[in-house]
């Protein structure tokens, strides 16, 4: 369609949580008519709001798509900067492991006040608005309509030219997709559950160094914490939910953190500890998958409801965020016909969501398994000295899809090439560092029974003159014996 023509084009956008509320902005950037319709009730005006709670941690595929509608600025000034990954040991040792360069970082972002920002972005639009209480109840976009039930609880037909899934990893958006013939869908629940605990200030500071990701490994269990503006600290328990269902009292729970996570306990306060941990159950974590994105030129998912991700390599927003932004990216290259860029944007999206949603699992392994390892920190070290002799030849993991835009998928075959290269590498220089002892060794030996491992050819001379010898004193053993005879 020609671009002259958005403003008599309807969008309906399902879910004004992070990912809606973005999408809602981009879309009346391009002056769609856009109707936002989000379950939940204000979330700046409600007492208490509902849904998750997990920090966030703002990263630059997230920023690019709040700098493509002007509030990167805004968001950024409101985050806390993150330099490296701070380990602490059981034995209380801490040790820093930079996420990349100094002048790398990633943000550590409320969730709440960041979808509060996005809302009164959307509304600063004319051609927008978000109706909140809105839950929908049927989805029929081969017909362009939907159904959504208010706060009046009397069901209300609304047609749209475009409906727009950003309704999270339980979304009724993609439950009517599924019903469409060759759609594919997955999901795995992973057997570990989390819980949000806090880390309250100290003496009106930080109770621990503000500017880093703190992470407590312990192979089958992890605890987390981010900073937060208020000098405070959001920590995350992650374990198997039948660790958490063993823990019965105050007094279990505390002596769960003194076995694993004892430095923790001053930090948390024992006795905030023992009730804080009973407020809430811990919550399951969720991995789906599914394609298409798209369906026909009249849905699309996006976030959670096209890829829901396990948390641990914070993209989970920011994967959603690109989403957003990859298709205002399409929308802009093909002048907004939605019949090319639905189609593109599944086709473009696909192999990347994927991408992301298996490294997040792999990265919750190294995180809780792996991070303590001197393997693992001389294999990070290695990958650094690379990237600082060869920065555009050797690109760290963490660095293609932390702090850049390389595509997801891109960024996994490229790590698997540097994998295979270091490897090789190291054990080329492996062989040389043992060969050359071994030279050294055997070079300055000075004992005389060794002097033949000098030269293996030697080898053969030695064998051959004992061969030598044993055949004559045989023929001399039988010449002795017939001379007796």
């Amino acid at each position: 369609m020609d671009s002259s023509d958005c403003h008599r084009k309807k969008v309906a956008v399902i879910g004004g949580g992070l990912v809606g509320s973005l999408n809602a902005c981009f879309l009346a950037k391009r002056n769609f008519q856009v109707d936002v319709y989000e379950a939940r009730e204000d979330i700046r005006v409600a007492k208490f709001a509902r849904g998750r709670s997990i920090n966030l941690a703002l990263s630059y595929r997230g920023r690019q798509a709040l700098k493509a509608i002007g509030l990167e600025d805004q968001i950024v000034s409101q985050g806390i900067p993150m330099r490296a990954r701070m380990i602490h040991s059981l034995s209380g040792k801490k040790s820093a492991i930079p996420y990349g360069t100094k002048s790398q970082y990633i943000l550590s972002i409320s969730r709440e006040n960041l979808n509060k920002d996005l809302l009164n972005a959307v509304e600063k639009y004319s051609n927008a608005k978000v109706h909140f209480g809105h839950r929908l109840l049927k989805c029929n976009p081969e017909e362009g309509t939907i159904t959504v039930l208010g706060p009046d609880n009397v069901p209300k037909d609304v047609t749209c030219d475009l409906t727009v899934g950003c309704d999270g990893a339980y979304s009724t958006v993609r439950t009517h997709l599924m019903k469409k013939p060759r759609f594919d869908y997955s999901q795995q629940y992973i057997p570990h559950g989390y819980m949000e605990l806090t880390i309250p200030p100290k003496n009106g500071d930080y109770a621990m160094e503000p500017n880093y990701l703190h992470i407590w490994p312990r192979n089958t269990f992890m605890m987390i914490a981010l900073p937060n503006m208020n000098k405070s600290f959001t920590c995350t328990l992650f374990m198997p939910f039948e660790e958490f269902e063993k823990l019965l009292t105050g007094s279990d729970v505390l002596d769960f953190f003194q076995k694993h996570f004892p430095d923790s306990i001053p930090l948390i306060g024992a006795q905030a500890l023992a009730h804080d941990y009973f407020l809430l159950p811990a919550q399951p974590m969720i991995s789906i998958k599914c394609s298409s994105f798209h369906f026909k030129s009249h849905c699309v998912l996006m976030g959670d409801a096209a890829h829901a991700i396990v948390p641990f390599f914070g993209q989970g927003m920011n994967a959603g965020f690109e989403d957003c932004l990859v298709f205002d990216e399409l929308m802009e290259k093909f002048n907004n016909d939605l019949s090319i860029c639905l189609p593109e944007f599944s086709r473009f999206r696909i192999p990347d969501d994927h991408a992301i949603s298996d490294l997040s699992m792999y990265n919750y392994i190294e995180m809780r398994a792996h991070v303590n390892s001197r393997w693992f920190i001389f294999q990070k070290n290695i990958e650094r000295v690379l990237h600082c002799i060869m920065p555009s030849t050797f690109i760290p993991l963490y660095t293609m899809v932390t702090f850049s835009r390389i595509r997801y998928h891109e960024a996994v075959l490229r790590w698997h090439w540097q994998k295979k290269v270091i490897n090789r590498g190291l054990f080329f220089f492996g062989s040389l560092i043992a060969i050359g002892g071994y030279y050294l060794l055997v070079h300055y030996m000075s004992l005389r029974p060794l002097d033949y491992l000098r030269r293996p050819w030697n080898w053969i001379t030695y064998f051959q003159k004992a061969t030598s010898f044993s055949n004559n004193s045989r023929k001399s053993l039988e010449q002795i014996c017939l001379f007796t005879r």
